[in-house]
């Protein structure tokens, strides 16, 4: 039964690989072979001396070894000590602390040895020390008086512990102190100021040491810190100042920086390979120093480089030689800069290039065992043989030592032995064991038989061959049953026997024989590979920008291989995803419903299957609203202006674009919030503009691309002092409402603009050229003032001034009023009026003079109206009509006026309190014009040969009617038009009888009025005349039909049935039958006797399609046979010119239409295109 194993496609191939090497070389359980350290305490450890100790040392052999200790040297003698046991089948040692035993009783350093007949392994010298967390020495702490500006250390110095203490600064209540640039605390655990600011002010700094071994917490005495501030240094002095020079003075000195830590210009500083390399510089100064770090001659390692605390720590991990040299750190503010230079030295306790491997080898054959490390300084290399230096050792022929290497030949089973590589220097050592162990044995395959290796395509495939064998076998590969050896560049092939296929392909599938032998035998074992299509993420997620309390989804649609079953995990920040009902996790889709901030992160989809895995990731980001600005604060206070600062909120991912300041007036309006100015998004402080006698508050809103933020916490109150008015009204207006007053309005300034108490307006006036004085009044905070007796619509020149109880406002500038309007006087003289056409006249008038129109003049209207019309002397209700001409405008034109109409008009003059009298009535009239179309046009009492055609004369004839145009025309039944012929009737006829016309015919019929400037508007009308009864069933049949596709078809198909009968009926007359044949006269039917269908009304079969053509669209006549006026549309140029037709001197019409005639002289001389029957039954209606 084959075995499974998955082969990942990840990198790891390779660390399978060197694992893999590994296992080659172990010797198998079931042989003998020489001690192996499996597992050790580490070299420096730290026991809590509350526990037991336990010392591990666990190793592996054949037969199983036996374990012994030395402490300080010299052997430890487990057995007389009851405090120590060691564990059943290993060399673990237990000392028992929980029951008497005291810890710092077995402080040391201790060594492990395992022991077989083949040989001895040492392990590590373990050095055993108790953890320690002694207290805080008493010590009489006094309180810190410091000045504002300097600079500060508190010490914290904490008690020597093992292993070192980690401190941090809190207070009585259990909280960490804010660190900033300014305060921090170094590498010491001293707490450094730059410089001490008022707020630094407690007595509860308190220093505590946390033993992590013994999970202790060690506290120091409170610290106590005062700081005295120029402020209340100088209390009397600032008393006397103003607020100006408060304002303008500097409460302490700056100082350039000073370096606090380290001390002087240089120092040293020397650090292990592969240590963390912390450098510390920490300066005082006002205002507070910026650190910035450089490396001299070189730059500073890329992504190994951190700055902590605010920049004044340099950090970098895993320091190698390279990073020796010289670290400049540069303190530096306004007034100055310091620096300091720190020598770095490297140094490195030894570390392996080599390490000493365990060798197998059969008798006879040769080895070497390399031990070779490097360090600073340079490391000494030693060897011991079963734990014993090798030059006191017992000889062996087979060795030879060369300095970090021994040689081996010829080796026999005797000569089996583990070896102690030793590499030491000042700074520590490394100890390797390595065996050598000689032995004589066939091939044994370790990987299991008929092993089953799945890989995904295009993947390394590493398919097994762990084997052990003395001398070391051969290996070799096959593939199927009979394959050859597998060579080329295809396949790798690795010491440990692995055969590795770089790149699998589908081909690759298949059992593979592997085979190992030495001298001693051959073994062989088949594995077996799959190939798999790979995991793919088709439909990957993509970014996202949701607005908060949106919905996010996100996509994930996978295409496997359909042997493996993928499992789908979403992930957020690489963590499991919230438990949170919100996240929605589909099929192949992850739903975030009503997002919130902490929904903002990176969302990773990943497919596991149990050979390959696959992910992909996308970015949500969650928009909102800014948070409100917060910490208002309001500093350099003046009369006029104050600075206004704040600290924006939390943007929420959408930047902020600017920010919006309103102020709030208690005073006058509180509660009332107005707009004041706004700043860039990256301003956060602004200095406003003020104005006396307001009590402020301001507050700031945040704008970004979502929206408006909360408005912020009202900053504090500020009160201005007051002053007279800087502004005066605004939109001050003189304009009378009486003809003999005046009224001055004002907009009242605002609250805020009065600028002090007890807010009046002075109100002057005087008229316009002439020589007054200015007649003035104080009114109270109003908004209007009447002057009363004035004349009527004078200039007037008027101010308004604000004054409060400080003074008054500067001077205003002077407006132009007018006392009041009335009437005008007089009206519009030498009206003129001038006829331009039947519906437009043009008039004219004389303005009036400027003096009589009292008042602004806005224009003149002019009245008019029609009297009558001329053709008919009727009177009727007269509508007048008015038409406004803005200005001083003295003509105009009159539209839309109706032919041949008496009219009369006047003209007034308007001002702004109404009309002028109106002029004397002018009379003017209107010419003839063309008169509208016949109110209606019906045609009845049809016949054969004639129709009676009725008419209502024009609505409006616009003049005097001269006659009646009558034009008609026939229209055969494809629409084509005949001869147009025309007739002139009188204008006091109302009815024509028309004669002489084609029976069964459609005619079109075109008819208008005339006046003497010319002809109206036509209407239209179409009529049939009857068809004769006895000619009806022959008309069914003179249907023009021998053109039409149809009947050609039919006709052929009818030839050709007939041609098909004559040929039957001739076989079966040469057969002796008789064929019936139909009578002559069935094929010449008399046409007069042909059935109408009852259901259609059509006559017989032969019904022409084109018949069925409904008349064109406004042409059908309703059933009263009028034609309304708006339906009268249609014209000769619808229709075209069709056939030629023949008239009578007179206009009769006494031709036919042309067209081809039958043969037949029975039929007659009717026309070859007989009129539709259809059309012939509308004759009838």
């Amino acid at each position: 039964m084959m075995k499974k194993m998955n082969i990942p496609t990840s990198k790891t191939s390779l660390v399978l690989f060197l694992c893999q090497i590994i296992s080659a070389l172990d010797v198998p359980l079931d042989l003998s072979q020489p001690p192996t350290i499996t597992q050790q305490s580490p070299k420096d450890y730290i026991v809590d001396p509350r526990e037991n100790i336990v010392i591990q040392c666990e190793a592996k052999g054949k037969p199983p070894p036996s374990f012994s200790w030395t402490r300080n040297g010299t052997h430890f003698d487990i057995d007389k000590d009851s405090q120590v046991t060691m564990k059943p089948n290993s060399g673990t040692l237990v000392i028992n602390i929980m029951n008497g035993g005291k810890a710092e009783a077995y402080e040391g350093v201790y060594q492990c040895t395992a022991r077989n007949e083949r040989g001895a392994a040492v392990s590590n010298n373990i050095m055993i020390r108790p953890s320690r967390s002694p207290l805080w020495t008493k010590e009489k702490l006094e309180p810190n008086h410091v000045r504002e500006g300097d600079s500060l250390v508190l010490h914290c110095r904490p008690p020597v512990g093992l292993p070192p203490p980690i401190i941090f600064w809190m207070d009585n209540a259990f909280q960490r102190l804010p660190q900033s640039e300014r305060v921090s605390q170094g590498l010491n655990g001293d707490l450094y100021f730059s410089n001490v600011q008022p707020e630094d002010t407690r007595e509860d700094y308190i220093c505590y040491a946390r033993f992590n071994h013994t999970q202790t917490i060690q506290q120091k005495q409170p610290i106590s810190v005062k700081v005295y501030s120029m402020d209340s240094l100088n209390d009397t002095i600032a008393a006397n100042l103003s607020d100006t020079d408060i304002y303008g003075a500097k409460p302490v000195t700056e100082r350039q920086p000073v370096l606090l830590t380290p001390t002087g210009s240089t120092s040293t500083k020397v650090e292990l390979r592969g240590n963390v390399l912390l450098l510390e510089c920490i300066a005082a100064g006002l205002p507070t120093p910026v650190i910035r770090w450089i490396k001299e001659g070189g730059e500073l390692p890329a992504n190994r480089t951190f700055f902590e605390n605010f920049k004044k720590t340099l950090k970098i991990i895993d320091v190698s030689e390279a990073d020796s040299g010289n670290y400049k750190c540069i303190a530096r503010n306004t007034l100055g800069s310091v620096y300091h230079v720190i020598s770095v030295t490297v140094k490195a306790a030894p570390y392996w290039i080599t390490a000493p491997r365990n060798l197998v080898l059969s008798p006879g054959e040769d080895g070497t065992l390399i031990c070779r490390a490097n360090g600073n300084p340079k490391p000494s290399i030693s060897w011991l043989a079963n734990g014993v230096p090798i030059a006191i050792a017992p000889e062996d022929p087979s060795r030879k030592v060369d300095g970090d290497t021994i040689i081996f030949s010829h080796v026999q089973e005797r000569s089996s032995a583990v070896y102690q590589c030793n590499a030491s220097n000042e700074y520590g050592y490394l100890l390797a064991n390595a065996f050598v162990n000689v032995l004589a044995e066939p091939p044994r395959i370790l990987t299991p038989a008929n092993k089953l290796y799945q890989v995904i395509a295009d993947s390394p495939a590493l398919l097994d061959c762990a084997y052990f064998g003395s001398p070391k076998p051969e290996i070799e590969w096959f593939k199927g049953v009979k394959g050859s050896i597998l060579r080329g560049n295809e396949y790798v092939f690795h010491d440990n026997g692995t055969l590795e296929i770089p790149v699998a392909q589908k081909n690759s599938a298949g059992t593979y024989t592997c085979v190992a032998r030495n001298e001693l035998g051959k073994i062989q074992n088949e594995v077996h590979l799959e190939i798999k299509d790979p995991t793919m993420i088709i439909k990957q997620p993509e970014y996202k920008v949701i607005q908060r309390y949106g919905h996010a989804s996100f996509e994930c649609i996978i295409k496997h291989d359909s042997t493996l079953l993928p499992t789908v995990t979403w992930l957020k920040d690489n963590e499991e995803l919230p438990d949170d009902e919100r996240f929605l996790v589909g099929k192949d889709n992850l739903t975030i419903m009503n997002v919130t901030d902490k929904d903002d992160g990176t969302y990773t989809c990943v497919v596991n299957t149990t050979l390959d895995s696959v992910s992909a990731s996308a970015v949500l980001t969650v928009v909102a609203r800014p948070n409100p600005p917060f910490d208002l604060e309001l500093t350099g206070q003046l009369e006029r202006s104050i600075t206004l600062s704040w600290i924006p909120g939390d943007e929420n991912n959408s930047p902020i674009t600017n920010f919006i300041i309103e102020y709030e007036d208690a005073l006058h309006e509180p509660g009332v919030w107005h707009y004041q100015t706004e700043v860039p998004g990256t301003q956060t402080t602004v200095k406003l503009k003020l104005s006396p006698y307001v009590n402020y508050s301001f507050r700031v809103i945040a704008v970004n691309k979502i929206g408006r933020s909360q408005p912020s916490e009202p900053s504090d109150q500020y009160l201005t002092k007051s002053a007279s008015p800087d502004e005066n009204p605004a939109n001050v207006q003189g304009i009378g409402s009486e003809p003999d007053n005046l009224v001055i309005t004002w907009e009242p300034l605002k609250g805020f603009q009065s600028n002090g108490p007890g807010l009046q307006y002075k109100v002057s006036w005087r008229q316009k050229d002439v020589d007054d004085e200015w007649t003035s009044v104080i009114v109270a905070n109003v908004s209007k003032y009447i002057v009363s007796g004035t004349p009527t619509f004078v200039p007037y020149e008027i101010k308004v001034q604000a004054l409060n109880d400080l003074g008054y406002a500067p001077e205003p500038s002077e407006v132009i009023g007018h006392s009041g309007e009335d009437l005008p006087m007089v009206a519009p003289g030498n009206v003129q009026v001038h006829v331009i056409n039947s519906t437009l006249a043009k008039v004219h008038w004389d303005p009036v003079p400027l003096k009589t129109v009292r008042g602004h003049l806005q224009g003149y209207k002019v009245y008019y109206w029609k009297v009558q019309s001329l053709s008919r002397r009727s009177r009727r209700h007269v509508e007048k009509k008015i038409l406004t001409f803005r200005g001083n405008k003295t003509f105009g034109m009159l539209p839309g006026l109706e032919p041949y109409s008496s009219y009369k008009l006047n003209v007034r003059v308007v001002n702004g309190k109404g009309e002028g009298p109106a002029s004397p009535d002018k009379v003017f009239n209107t010419p003839e014009g063309v008169p509208s179309s016949p109110s209606f046009l019906k045609i009845t009492n049809p016949t054969l040969d004639s129709l009676t055609l009725e008419w209502g004369s024009p609505t409006h004839p616009n003049g005097v009617l001269t006659s009646y145009t009558l034009k008609f025309q026939p229209i055969n039944n494809t629409h084509e038009l005949g001869p147009l012929v025309e007739i002139r009737i009188p204008a006091n006829e109302s009815s024509l009888i028309l004669k002489n016309l084609n029976y069964s015919t459609r005619y079109k019929f075109y008819f208008n009025a005339q006046t003497s400037v010319g002809s109206g508007s036509q209407i239209t009308e179409e009529a049939v005349t009857i068809m004769d009864e006895g000619k009806m069933a022959m008309a069914s049949r003179q249907v023009d039909i021998a053109t039409q596709g149809w009947f050609i078809g039919l006709m052929c198909a009818v030839a050709l049935l007939i041609l098909i009968l004559l040929i039957v009926c001739f076989i079966r007359r040469n057969k002796g039958g008789k064929y019936p044949v139909k009578e002559k006269e069935d094929a010449h039917a008399d046409p007069e006797i042909q059935p109408m269908k009852e259901d259609d009304g059509t006559f017989g079969e032969y019904s022409d399609a084109e018949d069925h053509k409904p008349l064109k669209k406004g042409s059908r006549t309703p059933s009263d046979r009028t034609v309304k006026k708006e339906d009268s549309d249609d014209s000769l140029v619808d229709y075209g010119e069709g056939v030629n037709g023949q008239f009578n001197e007179d206009g009769s019409f006494i031709g036919q239409y042309s067209g081809k005639k039958e043969k037949e002289p029975a039929e007659g001389n009717e026309s070859s295109e007989a009129p539709s029957p259809v059309n012939a039954m509308n004759s009838f209606v």
